[in-house]
């Protein structure tokens, strides 16, 4: 694995291989020297976070599960209006 390391400036202009150097490892984006965000492929980034399931699989609700859900009533004011 090949950890790559490149400025924030370089990474907006060139996305193109920033994405190609995050197939062989991770990508450090620098912001003035010190590391700020990272670029992973979204396979490796399911490998790093054990998840295989998608995102529809993690917003679904399991069957039979009742939720009780009681929103407080809002408050409106009217105002009068002046032109």
């Amino acid at each position: 694995m090949t950890v790559t390391r490149i400025s924030s400036r370089a990474f907006n202009q060139e996305v193109s291989r920033a994405k190609k150097a995050a197939e062989e490892g991770p990508v450090y984006i620098t912001d003035r020297g010190n590391p700020a965000h990272v670029l992973l492929t979204f396979e490796a980034y399911k490998k790093l976070t054990g998840s295989n399931r998608s995102i529809v699989d993690s917003l679904a609700m399991p069957d039979g599960v009742d939720i009780d859900f009681e929103p407080e009533r809002a408050t409106i004011i009217n105002r009068d209006v002046e032109f």
